[in-house]
């Protein structure tokens, strides 16, 4: 019998359990740009993520016996070290994994938790809402990391390896270094304020004071030492140990540099918080969509529960074959979805969140009654998911959406038994709250900025902060088969574009006919019920405005990856092409 822990004899297990903790072979003394190859096909396992070394490390641990679980755990680490501003031990994410020898979903939530200290108020100030880019660049905005808790908990339940075995590659890049490229030194540059404004901060990434450039090698030696510490000592030095207070007084007294124009407000972080910190197991979200089983993150993730209910709005529809309708429809779904997250999604142990109903053909046959040919006026009225699904009602008011970070990354990974990953992970804003942990070499998160500051819902909001709450996210890691065997896995960044962008990915390659390389590179919109939909500039608008709806430009929405079993056995491999840079997709056997 196969084991998805265990996936092979004993013998072979000891022997490939050494060969993983040798480590890879010595990298070269200089590092050299890692071309971008945004698909590939081939057998043996597969690995999509943004960044070339995150995806060749994930290869690397499949390639000597490792699973998907062990891969992504090593190609997640290394993106903290290639991807600092949009992931890293100091934040949190989401870890959906079909595990092949029982043919089952599992999730693993490993969103940030509020301090204990934190109320409702806590982000008003003297009667008004902190400004955003105050409350984003604090003390204050930090949460909890779930980061390191969930790569334990993932490897203890399912991995093949030891959590310092999974590290030693990102550890290697970390010490050895990586080559810039322009998105990173994009995204410092967009950062230098918030860096240059702390001590820490600006020692790793505004090194002499300048910009990294384009070719050059970034070493993050701070990082290594860190990921050598959790390696030995496990991640309770993070939430327990001597990490642990090294973070809790980051956060009480952040490094800010004198003379700095930041207001910079402190944060309620203690170490008990750390302590008493869990990322545990949920069960699954799970719709039927064309014959097919969409599996997705159940609250405080509200993707799920979304991309599910416009699923089921859209398979509530008449059938179309008319590629205008199918966007339309896409965009009208969308809405109705989005009105119902921000009404009544948030953390299930703060609020009864009624994702049953949510997910309940009634209530999404009562939805897609709202449909027409035309577009609906925006923002739409959240539904009533009460069970009593009879006519066609028009609820009288609308909500308001709340707010959510735009930088994340997406991982995918498969391997040559069929367990497969797809592990959403974030520290939220780009650069997070951009303070680096001193000599640690990673930054913190700013994920209560998640929360709503203020009442949206007239009384009923279910994202207000909270003592050791988690904030309502819209990460949506997603698994989907067909016949109870894996077909497809994708996820992405882009705050609650996260939502659009997936359920547009499976638009395209389920009903527009589009390969799944297509699918993710097509030109995107997104609806989030709001008057206007934001549109790439490829998006073809015209024939969706003939039908009502009004656009305005954004000029980049996610930066997908997935991996589809085909029927001929391969693995597809897909990443951006173009967004974010491009990203990186790679398997262990090319034919």
């Amino acid at each position: 019998m196969r084991s998805s822990r265990h996936p092979r004899p004993l013998v072979v297990a000891v022997v490939a359990a050494l060969a993983l903790a040798a480590g890879a072979a010595p990298a070269a003394a200089h590092p050299r740009p890692v071309d971008k190859v945004p698909v590939a096909v081939g057998t043996g396992g597969a690995v999509a993520t943004v960044d070339a070394d995150a995806t060749r490390v994930g290869i690397d641990v499949l390639r000597r016996g490792g699973n998907a679980v062990d891969a992504a755990v090593a190609a997640a680490a290394t993106l903290g070290v290639t991807e600092p501003f949009s992931s890293g031990i100091g934040g949190g994410g989401f870890f959906v994994y079909y595990d092949a020898a029982s043919g089952t979903v599992h999730t693993i939530d490993g969103r940030e938790t509020a301090p204990l200290a934190m109320r409702s108020d806590s982000f008003v100030e003297n009667g008004v809402p902190i400004p955003p880019a105050d409350a984003v660049t604090s003390g204050l905005s930090v949460g909890v990391p779930g980061t390191p808790a969930t790569w334990q908990t993932a490897l203890d339940q399912w991995g093949s390896i030891s959590l310092r075995t999974a590290l030693r590659g990102a550890t290697d890049v970390a010490r050895r270094g990586f080559v810039v490229d322009q998105t990173f030194v994009d995204q410092t540059a967009a950062n230098v304020t918030r860096f240059s404004a702390f001590r820490s901060s600006a020692d790793l990434f505004l090194r002499r004071g300048a910009l990294p450039t384009v070719g050059s090698v970034f070493r993050n030696p701070d990082l290594a030492d860190t990921y050598d510490l959790l390696g030995r000592k496990g991640v309770g030095e993070l939430y327990t140990g001597r990490l642990a207070r090294e973070i809790v007084t980051t956060v009480q007294r952040p490094p800010v540099r004198r003379h700095s124009p930041l207001v910079v407000r402190p944060g309620l972080l203690e170490r008990a918080d750390l302590a008493a910190y869990v990322a545990p197991l949920r069960e699954p979200t799970l719709v039927s969509y064309r014959g097919l089983d969409v599996y997705g993150m159940a609250p405080p993730s509200s993707g799920g529960s979304t991309v599910g209910e416009a699923l089921n709005i859209l398979e509530a529809l008449p059938a179309t074959a008319d590629r205008t309708q199918t966007l339309h429809r896409y965009l009208e779904a969308s809405a109705l979805a989005f009105a119902d997250r921000n009404r009544f999604v948030g953390d299930p142990a703060f609020v009864e969140v009624p994702l049953r109903e949510l997910l309940s053909d009634g209530f999404a046959a009562e939805r897609a009654c709202q449909v027409g040919a035309t577009a609906l006026t925006k923002p739409v009225a959240p539904g009533t998911p009460d069970g009593d699904y009879t006519g066609c009602p028009v609820p009288a008011a609308a909500g308001t959406e709340g707010s959510d970070g735009q930088s994340t990354t997406h991982l995918t990974t498969a391997d040559r038994w069929g367990n497969v990953v797809a592990y959403t992970l974030t520290i939220e804003s780009l650069g997070g709250n951009g303070i680096v942990v001193p000599g640690r070499g990673f930054l913190l998160n700013n994920e209560l900025t998640d929360f709503n500051f203020t009442d949206t819902q007239d009384g009923t909001d279910p994202n207000l902060p909270g003592p050791g709450k988690r904030p309502r996210s819209s990460m949506a890691p997603t698994i989907i088969l067909a016949d109870g065997s894996p077909f497809l896995a994708l996820g992405s960044p882009g705050g609650s574009t996260i939502i659009t962008t997936v359920l547009q990915v499976l638009v395209n390659r389920l009903d527009l006919g589009m390969t799944l390389e297509e699918a993710v590179a097509a030109p995107r919109a997104t609806q989030r019920n709001t008057a206007a939909v934001q549109a790439e500039p490829g998006f073809d608008r015209a024939p969706l405005q003939a039908l009502g709806h009004t656009f305005a430009d954004n000029p980049e929405i996610g930066a997908a990856t997935a991996i589809e079993h085909r029927d001929d056995g391969s693995l597809l491999a897909v990443a951006e092409p173009t967004r974010r840079g491009g990203g990186s997709a790679a398997v262990v056997h090319r034919p």
